[in-house]
């Protein structure tokens, strides 16, 4: 009688060993992988995002659609400026592989960067020029766009973010 008892404690712990690996295994098939993190700091302020919902390619260029659904998204975290301040823009070590750009009101930057971050003048990120009369004027808010690139130079993650001038 003892032993059958033994080899049936066994058996349940056997059991129980096989239900929570299978149930491990069904947890971890579920997640997904996530997305790289972009981040802007201002002064002692920083915010982090995954990419802006719909804007994540998966290591895929995003599509023509997306890129121009992306581009025209606002919202995404705000970050407060003023005048004279260093906007720095940061991104992942795999992002920066790839290469990645900042675009503001306009092309904030010219060319791919290869580094984690840059720092941008505030003043800068908020001129908008009319591309009709050439004119400069300054908005008090604006979205900054930060956008990995992929083969051939187009986006294939996007992140958001919100930055007001300080009244």
């Amino acid at each position: 009688m003892t032993a059958a008892m033994i080899s049936w404690g066994k058996g349940r712990r056997a059991a129980a060993a096989i239900g929570a690996v299978s149930l491990g295994l069904v947890t971890l098939s579920a997640c997904e992988k996530p997305t790289d993190l972009a981040t802007v700091t201002v002064g002692s302020t920083t915010v982090t995002a995954e990419a802006t919902p719909g804007c994540n390619g998966d290591g895929k260029l995003l599509s023509k659609k997306q890129v121009e659904t992306c581009i025209t998204k606002n919202g995404g975290k705000t970050v407060t400026v003023q005048s004279g301040d260093k906007v720095r823009v940061g991104v992942a070590p795999e992002v920066a592989k790839s290469g990645w750009i900042v675009i503001g009101g306009g092309p904030v930057m010219r060319e791919a960067s290869h580094e984690t971050y840059r720092s941008f003048d505030a003043d800068t990120l908020f001129m908008q020029q009319n591309p009709q009369t050439g004119q400069t004027t300054y908005t008090r808010s604006v979205t900054l766009q930060v956008a990995e690139l992929g083969k051939g130079q187009g986006p294939k993650t996007m992140w958001h973010f919100n930055l007001k001038q300080k009244d």
